[in-house]
């Protein structure tokens, strides 16, 4: 400041304000990494210097995040990062570089939810700074507590399916699913969604390879545990197995006359629907045409499935999630794992 004769209020537009100047220069607050780079560019302050490092270089991010737009208010509010308030804007993308570091560095960034797609999967109004910080978080757990099984690629197959959908029947059978799947090294974990996410499910390859299923459960159903389970699960299969990094589903979006689809979507449709209640035993049955209770009851018992999944199925091929209210599980997932 001396060599260039500047004034406290010249470093404003480089600090943010005077009273962050004056916290700066007094050492009350260390400066962010964004007031050093706008110092190193517009004073040409050496960044070992500013970095304290001799051999510090600014760290870089391959797609121009705008740190500031996490939803970082609510990550804290969850427990998921440290600070408040003004702290966490100040220091949005320190806390964020650490946040992915525990995810497992800047290679678990989920890149494609940042891209802007015409997929009628996509909701319009899908926050992808939300979405890509609750993938980091589902990443960082599974870091966390990792399985000691590992996944075998193209252990995950329709036959394979059709033995989990057997879990179904039986009591607690999604902690039962969930079990029988960490055998296998496929890890799933629930975590609330943020605000603007509108998800239900994602498959995501970590940097570590290894399959981590997240879900939020944001409709606690059995026909949606289920049906986003495996529709995960055929992802894994599919897609994950052969080269692809995560798939983030909104399945509302989900109708009968959405044809057009991504057709790695309707891939993992596919599976799902044929592994849960193969489409031949469907057509064959009344409930296909006359969705009652009783024929519910009377399928599931067929083919040995939980009527949640029967009911799910009558209500999607209907176009009316009005009926079988009482047949699809409500209130039956979330106070299992949340």
């Amino acid at each position: 400041m001396d060599r260039l004769e500047l004034e406290q209020k010249d470093l404003i537009p480089y600090i943010g304000s005077r009273a962050k100047v004056s916290e700066v220069l007094s050492g009350k607050m260390r400066p962010t990494l964004r007031m050093m780079r706008a110092l190193h560019k517009n004073l040409g302050i050496p960044a070992e210097v500013l970095l304290q490092d001799p051999d510090a270089v600014f760290p870089h991010d391959r797609i121009g995040l705008d740190w500031q737009k996490f939803p970082l208010r609510e990550m804290a509010k969850q427990g998921w990062i440290e600070g408040r308030g003004k702290t966490l804007a100040d220091h949005a993308e320190e806390i964020m570089r650490s946040f992915i570091g525990r995810a497992g560095g800047m290679s678990a960034i989920p890149e494609p939810v940042f891209r802007a797609t015409d997929s009628p999967r996509q909701n319009a109004r899908r926050d992808p700074y939300s979405v890509a910080a609750w993938c980091l978080r589902i990443m960082s757990l599974a870091k966390e507590a990792p399985l000691q099984n590992e996944y075998k690629p193209g252990s995950i197959d329709l036959d394979f399916l059709r033995h989990l959908v057997k879990f179904s029947s039986v009591p607690s059978g999604p902690k039962a699913a969930v079990e029988f799947l960490a055998q296998y090294g496929v890890q799933v974990i629930f975590e609330n969604q943020l605000s603007r996410m509108y998800i239900d499910g994602a498959a995501i390859m970590t940097p570590q390879k290894k399959p981590v299923i997240g879900m939020t459960l944001r409709y606690d159903r059995l026909d949606n545990f289920w049906f986003c389970l495996f529709h995960e699960l055929a992802h894994i299969g599919r897609h994950l197995d052969k080269g692809d990094s995560i798939f983030v589903d909104d399945l509302s979006l989900r109708l009968p006359l959405n044809d057009d689809a991504d057709k790695k979507e309707r891939e993992a449709d596919e599976w799902a629907e044929e592994a849960l209640l193969p489409s031949s035993a469907w057509r064959e049955h009344p409930v296909s045409q006359t969705p009652s209770t009783q024929n519910v009851l009377d399928m599931a018992s067929r083919m040995r499935i939980h009527p949640a999944i029967v009911a799910g199925r009558a209500r999607y091929k209907s176009n009316n999630f009005r009926i079988l209210a009482r047949q699809v599980g409500q209130g039956q997932v979330r106070g299992l794992f949340l």
